[in-house]
């Protein structure tokens, strides 16, 4: 155990599995945040920063694979190690292409948990000027446009834009979800702290900007999908 004490994200939907393995894990000294579905997970990993996020794969919401890609997109360091039922080769495969550092099967040993958790924490601590919680993604490549987070800063083929910080973080949670939905209520509740319909129609408003500063590039579209969010497409490499 590091000095300072690892914070664990576990997301698992089985009451008493995630109970079981929430006690142990405090029980030997870690810190452990345990939510139910993988939506959920994300917005948990969205507010804080975690030194190692525990998934199950058949998650209520958004499979532990999605939620890994996520993850990801925001943050390419922190390690992942699925639970699961599944024992297939073409999931653990699925697995490790989502992101994921292991892959432990249930029924599993709370000991060989603990061992494995371990062994991917030594790993990722070894450089103690770049903790793995402090790394997150801040360049997110739009076709022929460069979202900065950072720098909240479009660079497109007409010139730099600048974006404000809530323009910036809604463009980031797109990001994240490539090619996936972004729930509405999901943007809402990170960006401006609840699901109310008034700020709904706010966001809308974020939408038609970013829109507006994409539209360099034809091939970028934000769509409307109805009474669900909105999704990011964009052009393959």
């Amino acid at each position: 155990m590091t000095e300072t004490t690892p914070n664990i994200l576990l997301v698992e939907d089985d009451n008493s599995l995630g109970f079981v393995i929430k006690d142990n894990l405090e029980e030997q000294g870690y810190k452990v945040k345990l939510v139910r579905d993988g939506q959920a997970g994300f917005e948990a990993f969205y507010q804080q920063a975690y030194d190692l996020c525990l998934l199950d794969v058949m998650l209520p919401k958004k499979d532990g694979f999605r939620l890994a890609t996520e993850i990801r997109n925001l943050n390419q360091n922190v390690p992942i190690i699925f639970l699961t039922a599944k024992s297939m080769m073409e999931d653990k495969i699925q697995g490790f292409s989502s992101g994921g550092d292991d892959y432990l099967t249930k029924p599993f040993a709370i000991e060989e948990l603990l061992a494995r958790m371990e062994a991917v924490l030594k790993r990722t601590q070894k450089r103690p000027d770049q903790r793995t919680q402090t790394i997150s993604k801040e360049s997110y490549p739009l076709g022929e446009i460069t979202f900065n987070y950072k720098n909240l800063s479009l660079a497109t083929p007409s010139g730099e834009r600048s974006l404000t910080r809530k323009e910036a973080d809604l463009l980031r949670l797109l990001c994240i979800h490539q090619n996936q939905v972004l729930e509405r209520e999901v943007a809402l509740k990170l960006i401006w702290g609840e699901n109310d319909y008034f700020l709904g129609r706010s966001m809308d408003v974020f939408i038609t900007r970013l829109r507006k500063y994409l539209a360099d590039d034809k091939r970028i579209e934000i769509q409307n999908v109805h009474g669900v969010g909105f999704r990011l497409t964009l052009p393959e490499a």
